[in-house]
């Protein structure tokens, strides 16, 4: 067995991938900037996650190279940073690897001064000579010369980078204008092959959120043309598992057809409540059967033993990037009859979307015969599964398990599966077990039911909060209110300075600049997660302190959302649920239909609670059953109208002026 470095008792997969390398890693701690400065020389700082496909290339080229390793430990301190358990480290040097080399990605390779200050960026550095690109060994070495010859201007080059950078402001204030948005989306989507923007194509999850709650609002045909256009593309192309459900990260072509494999909870979160959304709008079959799927997929393949979901899958099984997922006509013919092989060939376009005759499955269209199709669907499924299967990361991120537990919650009473609402009550009683500690800060991760060392960043405060909101909508147990009030209490305290929302807290590990971005990117920003939960809990007790901080953290992203939409789609579905009231409905008693109409038919994130009279949550105050029958309680800002207990008249109450 190999020697085990510093990584090896560390809760991240991703850490324990490296902690039998002949790198000499440390973990992102001050112990190691303190023998940066005792031996003065520099520190590599490598960013990764465990699902990343070029992290692992780059591990065996290099990392795992017993002749690189020695340079490595010789001329600088490694650190090594799991981005999914270290976000707000990840944020600053990849604002920085942006700003001096003009793009990003992981693996993401830093060089800093022993006080933390990058000079020097990348991402992979091959070992060998690529397409031009200079070898790690080449960088390493250069460096290493630089370091001795020209150390006083490495040392300024790093404060000026975070003098730049600190001093850098996203300008807030404003109001977001949702009909422009619509329209710079438009001018952005692709009429062909749908999405936004050209190859790679990611799931725009936040943008589709916001057009839908648009469409809700305003009847835009624009606006739900291209939520339907991308949803269909993405659910039929090669980027949603066509056997198991669930998406891939991106599509790397644009038209959905190549995925880069790895699955990521967060992404099947968002999409699912996309999905949910959609078929409540339109009933549209094809955003029903997706939404189960995602929803089934995130139960079975990423739930762990103590409830809550594992943060992805791996692209790369032994060594190939999608080996689990991909098939050859002959491969088919093997698993199936040779009817039912020809078939799925012809209807799944299997025709080698990769090299060596290799195809992910699509679905263009629907079977003609459908009961034939679930029948090959699960013999493919049992064949695939004696093959490999991918790598599971399976520490529990609060943030992601938030998003998780508010789309199964509501998909579960949309889709009317009480099992999605059982395992969005485990995930989150795992979270406020586990993550929560007796001072009310919340662990960022865990695993196996240990909580990680570090402290959540804003989106894992705000997106617990909001799932915990939901809970209490959906199931009428007033602590979830009591856990909210807490985890956002601590965000106004921690988080907030001056009216500005940063991304970590003001008791957080002091880093070379405190990050404070507005740009939702692969999940959405922390500050547009706490407007949404600010304006839910503000819907709920009626506190204007909470709808001022809504407020603040709204107009963080309208400059943003008035320039570039494609990155404020959570703060531009907010601002739409805004713009819809916001109502507020409350359910005195349980009817389960009542709950259904109430969060199907109103405006997508408004506050709901259904709960026995008497529940101690403000909005319940004075809310009775009617002749002994649940009822309905359709409110703004606490002034209610009539009650009413039939599901068509909730529904006709909730109904949009335009469509009425």
């Amino acid at each position: 067995m190999a020697d085990v470095n510093r990584l090896g008792s560390s809760t991240s997969p991703y850490l324990l991938q490296h902690a039998e390398n002949p790198v000499d890693w440390w973990p992102w701690t001050p112990e190691a900037f303190e023998e940066a400065r005792r031996r003065d020389v520099p520190v590599l700082l490598s960013v990764g996650y465990a699902a990343c496909h070029w992290c692992h290339v780059m591990a065996h080229e290099s990392f795992e190279d017993v002749a690189t390793a020695e340079y490595l430990n010789e001329h600088f301190v490694c650190v090594k940073v799991d981005r999914e358990e270290r976000p707000d480290v990840d944020a600053i040097y990849m604002e920085a690897t942006v700003a001096m080399t003009g793009q990003g990605g992981w693996p993401m390779s830093v060089f800093l001064t022993p006080t933390g200050e990058p000079f020097f960026c990348g991402t992979y550095f091959p070992a060998e000579p690529r397409h031009g690109m200079a070898t790690f060994r080449q960088v390493l070495e250069s460096l290493t010369e630089a370091w001795g010859s020209k150390r006083g201007q490495i040392d300024e080059i790093g404060r000026s980078v975070v003098a730049q950078l600190s001093a850098r402001s996203h300008p807030a204030g404003g109001e977001l204008d949702l009909g422009k948005a619509v329209a710079l989306l438009k001018t952005d989507f692709d009429p062909v092959d749908a999405g936004f923007g050209r190859a790679p194509k990611f799931p725009p999850s936040m943008v589709l959120d916001f057009l839908l709650r648009h469409y809700r609002r305003t009847g835009s045909e624009d606006a739900l043309r291209m939520v339907t256009e991308t949803c269909e593309r993405m659910a039929r192309g090669g980027m949603y598992d066509q056997l198991a459900g669930g998406f891939a990260r991106y599509s790397v072509d644009g038209q959905w057809v190549v995925p880069h494999f790895e699955k990521m909870l967060y992404d099947n979160a968002l999409l699912l409540d996309v999905y949910t959304q959609w078929f409540a709008l339109t009933e549209e079959p094809l955003a029903r059967r997706i939404a189960i799927e995602t929803a089934d997929f995130l139960i079975a393949e990423l739930r762990t033993p103590e409830g809550g979901f594992a943060s992805a899958l791996d692209a790369d099984t032994e060594g190939v990037e999608g080996k689990y997922y991909v098939w050859t006509p002959d491969e088919l013919r093997e698993a199936l009859s040779p009817e039912d092989a020809g078939w799925v060939i012809e209807l799944c376009d299997v025709t080698g979307t990769f090299e060596h005759g290799l195809s992910v499955l699509q679905l263009r269209q629907d079977p003609d015969d459908l009961d034939r199709w679930n029948k090959v669907r699960s013999v493919l499924r049992d064949a695939r599964a004696r093959r490999t299967y991918p790598a599971r990361d399976d520490k529990v991120v609060a943030a992601w398990n938030g998003l998780a537990i508010t789309a199964l919650a509501r998909a579960g009473v949309v889709l009317r599966k009480p099992e999605y609402l059982e395992a969005a009550k485990n995930a989150a009683g795992l979270v406020r077990q586990v993550h929560l500690d007796e001072t009310g800060k919340l662990r960022r991760t865990s695993r196996d039911g240990k909580a990680g060392t570090a402290y959540g960043v804003l989106e894992d405060y705000a997106a617990f909060a909001q799932a915990c909101l939901t809970l209490l909508g959906v199931t009428g147990d007033a602590s979830w209110l009591r856990t909210a009030e807490s985890l956002l209490g601590r965000v106004l305290e921690q988080f907030v300075a001056d009216g500005t929302f940063y991304d970590t807290a003001a008791d957080a590990e002091a880093l070379v600049w405190r990050p404070k971005d507005p740009t939702d990117n692969a999940s959405p920003s922390g500050v547009a997660l706490a407007a949404e939960a600010l304006t839910t809990l503000a819907s709920v007790t009626g506190s204007t302190r909470y709808e001022t901080a809504a407020a603040q953290a709204l107009a963080a992203s309208a400059a943003l959302g008035n320039r570039a939409p494609r990155f404020a789609g959570r703060a531009l579905a907010v601002a739409e649920t805004l713009e819809s009231g916001p109502l507020e409905i409350a359910i005195a008693g349980s009817d389960a239909e009542l709950l259904r109409v109430a969060i199907t038919d109103s405006p997508w994130g408004t506050a709901v609670v259904q709960g026995e009279p008497g529940l101690d949550v403000p909005l319940m105050e004075g809310r009775e059953l009617r002749d002994g029958r649940a009822a309905a309680y359709v409110c703004q800002k606490f002034t209610c109208r009539l009650p009413v207990v039939l599901p068509e008249d909730l529904r006709r109450a909730l109904r949009p002026v335009q469509q009425a």
